[in-house]
């Protein structure tokens, strides 16, 4: 499953935490801390992805989504960013669907995701 917990997993396999929080320049608990809720905040996952060469705006809305609770706004903004980031590869009724209160098919947002992110 992709997720910002995938994120600092690589991360953490390029350099140790305590780099992480230097270069960063968060608390020293914040990746623990993020590990623990299962999920990183939008602006550390940003701020992580840019300095892995990534996109940090995909990994902030990746975040914030993550963080969110489940609501029909929830699984529209998921179908919408994979139609988005999956090169329209999803059909449009997915976000004929989301629209009207349902996900279009797409339960989580791995499922939204995967085309996208290895």
């Amino acid at each position: 499953m992709q997720s910002t917990i995938n994120l600092l997993d690589a991360a953490l396999k390029k350099h140790p935490a305590q780099y992480w929080h230097e270069k960063l320049k968060i608390n020293r608990n914040a990746l623990h801390n993020a590990r623990m809720r299962g999920h990183i905040s939008p602006a550390i996952a940003g701020a992580l992805a840019e300095e892995m060469g990534e996109d940090p705006e995909k990994w902030m809305v990746i975040a914030a989504l993550e963080s969110d609770k489940d609501s029909a706004c929830k699984s529209r903004m998921i179908a919408r960013i994979g139609t988005r980031w999956g090169q329209n590869k999803k059909p449009p009724e997915l976000l004929q669907g989301a629209s009207v209160g349902g996900n279009g098919g797409i339960r989580t947002l791995d499922e939204a995701l995967h085309p996208i992110l290895p």
